[in-house]
C-alpha cells in the first residue's frame, strides 16, 4: 500500500513558475499522445496489464485533478487539513467511479478538471508545501508516471492500425 503525507517531501515550496512549466508540458506530453487516438482505440483494454485503458488513465489522471482543485480550494479557504492519503484506495476508488465513461466525457473531464485545478491554484496567493505537493502529485509528477507507458502504448495502437 502507498500512502503519503501531503506536502512531507518540501521543506520549502518549489516556485510557482517551475511547477506550472513542468505541469503544462506534462499536460502537453499527455494530450499529444491521447489525441491521436480514436475513441475505439482509447477504449481498449492494454494500457495497463490489469486491463486499463487511455479512457481510464484519462479517468484517472482526471479524477486527481479533481481532488487535487478541491484540497487547493480548502487551503485557500483555511479549512485544510493535512492527513496521510492511501494513494492505491484513491486510485481504485476513481477507476470504480469514473468506468464505464465514453472516452470523450473523460478527456472532457479531465480538462475541466484540470482547468478548476489551475483556478484554485492562481487564487491561492502563497505556494504551500501542501499546495506544491498536491499541484505536482496531480500535475507533473503524476502525467510523468504515465507518459512512458502511454508512449509505449499509443505506438502499439498505431501499429496495428498500420497493419
Amino acid at each position: 500500500m502507498e500512502s503519503q503525507t501531503p506536502g512531507s517531501e518540501f521543506r520549502v515550496a518549489p516556485s510557482s513558475s517551475a511547477l506550472i512549466e513542468a505541469e503544462d508540458a506534462g499536460w502537453g506530453k499527455l494530450h499529444a499522445l491521447t489525441d491521436s487516438l480514436s475513441p475505439r482505440e482509447a477504449d481498449r483494454p492494454g494500457y495497463y496489464p490489469e486491463g486499463w485503458s487511455v479512457t481510464d488513465l484519462l479517468g484517472h489522471v482526471g479524477s486527481w485533478l479533481a481532488a487535487s482543485g478541491s484540497v487547493l480550494e480548502r487551503i485557500r479557504a483555511g479549512t485544510y487539513r493535512p492527513e496521510e492519503i492511501d494513494v492505491d484506495e484513491w486510485n481504485e476508488r476513481f477507476l470504480t467511479a469514473m468506468k464505464g465513461v465514453s472516452f470523450e466525457d473523460a478527456r472532457a473531464q479531465a480538462i475541466v478538471a484540470r482547468a478548476r485545478m489551475l483556478q484554485a491554484w492562481s487564487e491561492l496567493g502563497d505556494l504551500t508545501p501542501e499546495a506544491a505537493f498536491w499541484i505536482d502529485k496531480s500535475g507533473a509528477a503524476h502525467y510523468g508516471e504515465h507518459l512512458p507507458r502511454l508512449a509505449e502504448w499509443v505506438d502499439e495502437l498505431h501499429r496495428e492500425e498500420d497493419t
